[in-house]
């Protein structure tokens, strides 16, 4: 890493973030999706923002007070200072950066930088001297100084320390929760020297009233980031063995659970597939940068093992009760009631239900897919895999993959309606209730 000196000698921390604040320099947000989207109108309504996507149909939709991602109602767009745009160039006018983009994993669960160091090209080639960029994308520890400082450096010609700095403030957006939102989460910040530091923690405190809370070093945010859901992937894939224990010593889990619950420092997890893009991928950044420097961690890479098998365990389940029931798995039509990664959110990125769909498929199940969030294109262009519109009858399983509120107010009766003969319904997030339960009907849960 470069000395930053020079920068902390020159930089009035006071004097930008006045300028900030009466709105005679502006902000920048590239990518507009769920993190920087809401993050950029909250900016907006006390700075001068530029909105930047490099898709041009997500930004004409913005431009008409549209949440592509079906997050944010039109009201969010209003009195806000915010020019979204999908032309670079409107970078220029911009000298605090915040690059908010998706950090995926490719086929072969690598960290796939690419969407992240394309943003950060874009930004440097419009870098002026005593700009600030300020990371939130998750991302290993080192990243923002090991991969993305010295790309901005060669797309910008200038030279970090002396003419830019850098902060990382990792994003904590949960989609879907109306609860925790940006402004009431503690923002964690870092940044490259303590002017910078400054106004990185000065302009993220004009919006958010949860608090500040400065880390004591880049790294070690990007660290508190990228841990925060490899713990919570670590503890879905504790209970998730559980399950798979629990069954073959023919136990309900969530009893289990529930009476283990009563104790007062037990962690209330609940096993379940593991999807989205944060928690099923933050833990293969962990683990690249681990393998990376010699260490080959056992626990994390073991909760993902678990995790990313649960679909195939479900799978199997479902065929070998349809077997026991003297069925031909060929013959039988199965309804799955979900395909977003989580409840109310029309997200579908890494959907463990579609693993799911497809291991059933191996076995030769018939397959009805139905949600009302999911949009049925998006679906077919990214899986390949057809929706339905309308639920049919006489199904010989029934999977309630996903606990849109929607499906948590559907009896047992409305299942036996379209179950052939006897309803068998599995229940992946424990929702229904097995005192209901009639003779010859199966109830199945995680």
């Amino acid at each position: 890493m470069k000395s930053v000196k020079n920068t902390v000698d020159t930089l009035d921390a006071d004097r930008v973030l006045q300028e900030l604040k009466t709105r005679k320099k502006s902000i920048s947000v590239t990518g507009l999706g769920y993190v920087g989207l809401p993050l950029a109108l909250e900016l907006a309504t006390k700075f001068n923002v530029i909105g930047f996507d490099i898709s041009s149909e997500r930004v004409k939709k913005m431009q008409q007070s549209i949440d592509p991602s079906n997050e944010l109602p039109a009201t969010a767009f209003h009195n806000r200072s915010i020019t979204f745009t999908s032309d670079p160039a409107e970078l220029a006018k911009a000298s605090f950066h915040i690059v908010a983009v998706p950090t995926p994993v490719d086929e072969s669960r690598t960290p796939n930088l690419k969407p992240l160091l394309g943003a950060t090209a874009s930004v440097g080639r419009h870098l002026r001297k005593g700009d600030i960029v300020v990371y939130e994308s998750t991302v290993y520890p080192g990243c923002t100084e090991e991969d993305c400082v010295p790309l901005l450096e060669k797309e910008s010609g200038l030279t970090f320390g002396e003419d830019f700095t850098v902060g990382y403030s990792p994003e904590r957006i949960n989609p879907g929760d109306k609860k925790h939102t940006i402004t009431s989460i503690t923002k964690v910040v870092s940044a490259s020297d303590e002017p910078t530091l400054k106004v990185v923690a000065g302009t993220y405190g004009e919006i958010i009233t949860a608090g500040i809370y400065p880390a004591k070093s880049i790294k070690v945010a990007e660290a508190a980031k990228v841990i925060e859901n490899s713990q919570r992937d670590v503890n879905i894939s504790f209970v998730n063995e559980l399950s798979i224990i629990f069954r073959r010593l023919g136990i309900d889990t969530q009893d289990v659970l529930d009476a283990a619950s009563t104790k007062w420092n037990f962690l209330p997890f609940r096993p379940g597939l593991v999807g989205g893009h944060c928690i099923s991928v933050d833990p293969y950044y962990l683990l690249h940068k681990s393998l990376a420097m010699g260490y080959d961690p056992q626990v994390i890479a073991s909760g993902r093992r678990i995790n990313d098998g649960m679909p195939a365990f479900i799978a199997k389940e479902l065929v070998q009760l349809l077997l026991r029931a003297g069925k031909n798995p060929n013959d039988c039509n199965v309804l799955v009631l979900g395909v977003t990664f989580k409840e109310n959110v029309t997200d579908i990125r890494n959907s463990k239900v579609v693993d799911m769909i497809r291991e059933m498929s191996e076995f030769g199940l018939n397959v009805d897919l139905v949600d009302p969030y999911a949009d049925p294109e998006e679906v077919m262009e990214k899986y390949q895999l057809p929706m339905t519109e309308t639920v049919g009858e006489n199904y010989d399983a029934i999977i309630v993959a996903v606990a849109h509120e929607k499906f948590s107010k559907y009896s047992l009766d409305y299942f036996r309606k379209i179950s052939q003969p006897e309803m068998v319904l599995f229940d992946l997030k424990g929702i229904y209730s097995r005192d209901e339960l009639r003779e010859g009907e199966v109830l199945w849960r995680l």
